[in-house]
């Protein structure tokens, strides 16, 4: 049976991987040179060739895809290691057909090839930390161009809202005000993560809501949501970009904030 060897099409532009896509990727190779390893091969001798083998052979094939891209230069470089199956050209009548030495040298073959996907990747991974810096300075420069946008967290206290915003606008900032950006169907939360493109946070705490502890006397707090997105950017910006203003009496976490 004939193998195709290499398509007559031009090969696909070599795919660009995260350092995540990368080591994930060496760690599948592995797992393939692992399995070729321990393969027995004394099974062909009995079954020419077995399911076991077709199976390698596809699972070989999709961890070159997803390492290299389909149908790239460098997918195209390993593609080889796919071929473990041995089929004879002519098979005459008692005639004993010998799986067994070609179907050693096809494992390792695939074994060797898929050693050297491993490298390739490996050098891959050692290029790109120099294009790790230079993305960490990149999302720098972005940070110090957004922060003029400062996202302002309020409850229903309308009067508190917009003095803030025309405070911070006094400033030259760009008070980022959740209910005046365009809704597009989104929940409340899609919103806020479409709209944290923000330097610093400011999270006005005023008594809108009424609330204690099981079986204590109700007392003026902010809004759950109010919190929500308070613990929200400071996880997201961090405690020195976040700024919490209390307004009237009102109850606030008690662990943090002052």
């Amino acid at each position: 049976m004939a193998r195709k060897t290499t398509s007559a099409t031009p090969p696909q532009p070599k795919v660009r991987l995260t350092r995540s896509e990368i080591e994930r990727g060496i760690a599948r190779l592995a797992d393939r040179i692992a399995e070729l390893r321990s393969f027995d091969l004394d099974s062909v001798r009995a079954r020419g060739n077995p399911p076991e083998l077709k199976g390698l052979e596809v699972a070989i094939k999709d961890t070159l895809i997803r390492c290299f891209g389909e149908d790239t230069s460098a997918y195209r470089s390993y593609m080889g290691a796919e071929h473990l199956t041995y089929y004879p050209m002519i098979i005459s009548g008692g005639t004993r057909v010998d799986y067994y030495t070609p179907t050693e040298r096809n494992v390792l073959n695939s074994i060797a090839l898929l050693e050297q996907a491993q490298r390739s990747l490996n050098e891959d991974l050692t290029d790109l930390a120099p294009s790790n810096e230079a993305v960490v300075e990149t999302v720098a420069d972005d940070r110090q161009a957004l922060s003029r946008r400062v996202f302002v967290v309020h409850g229903h206290d309308e009067g508190a809202r917009e003095a803030i915003a025309r405070f911070l606008q006094k400033l030259g900032f760009e008070p980022v005000i959740l209910h005046e950006q365009a809704n597009r169907g989104r929940t409340v939360i899609e919103k806020i993560e479409g709209n944290r493109d923000v330097g610093f946070a400011v999270v006005l705490l005023t008594p809108d809501d009424q609330g204690c502890v099981k079986g204590g006397a109700p007392e003026p707090r902010a809004r759950q949501n109010v919190l929500l997105e308070l613990g929200y950017f400071l996880g997201y910006l961090g405690r020195d970009k976040v700024c919490a203003l209390k307004r009237g009496q009102v109850e606030i976490p008690r662990d943090g904030l002052k």
